[in-house]
């Protein structure tokens, strides 16, 4: 479910289903700054729903976009199954066109949070190519990924998905919001890859061993 809303009128394992931790995020300090020093910004939160990031944006004068495509994309609607025994397939042209049709809004900022690490490996570049589309340009994106081996190797503990909560300082609180499986860890050069059509990136790794990377269109 996608909704609109204008402006300006250590996530750790075993956390309880609604306790929020507090995380340091040196990406979101740096979408932080921007947000105080500019005004009128457009928001495109990728995320589950958050009141807290829509008041806390639309105080600041921006409007914030929001799309939970973690959710959506773990539906079986999506899956094709073709007549012919040939192999299922994800139809990544009918989600984007539900999901990420903006009807001609750009973004300035973009948080796309860890999604990346959730998403079916051929959504995700399609999914960071049309988010590439819709950016301003100068837009910047901040985007998380766990560890190469987080929970996908025997013993690991797997990370949960959570919801993002923006604060008025360098922190992020992180809650648990469903259970959802690591689909994908990806190692820097893959995350280069996938980011190579953006202008320039920058690296954060922080203590949870999550690595931040804030993009620039």
């Amino acid at each position: 479910m996608l909704s609109f809303f204008g402006g300006k009128d250590k996530a750790g394992g075993g956390t309880a289903a609604n306790e929020r931790v507090s995380r340091h995020s040196s990406g979101w300090a740096q979408m932080l700054e921007r947000m105080h020093g500019e005004e009128s910004l457009r928001v495109l939160d990728i995320g589950p729903t958050s009141s807290t990031n829509i008041n806390f944006v639309t105080a600041l004068g921006h409007s914030i976009y929001l799309a939970n495509l973690v959710e959506d994309a773990a539906k079986r609607d999506w899956i094709i199954t073709p007549e012919d025994g040939s192999p299922a397939r994800f139809d990544v042209d009918r989600f984007l066109e539900t999901h990420l049709n903006f009807s001609g809004r750009g973004f300035d900022i973009v948080l796309f949070w860890d999604a990346a690490d959730y998403l079916p490996g051929e959504v995700l570049a399609p999914v960071l190519g049309r988010i590439h589309e819709v950016m301003a340009p100068e837009g910047q994106m901040l985007a998380m990924f766990h560890s190469a081996s987080a929970g996908l190797g025997a013993g690991q503990p797997k990370p949960e998905f959570c919801r993002y909560h923006l604060t008025d300082s360098s922190k992020v609180d992180v809650q648990r919001a469903g259970e959802y499986p690591v689909l994908n860890a990806y190692t820097n050069r893959q995350i280069e890859t996938l980011l190579a059509a953006f202008k320039g990136f920058r690296f954060f790794l922080a203590k949870d061993n999550v690595r931040e990377v804030v993009v620039v269109r």
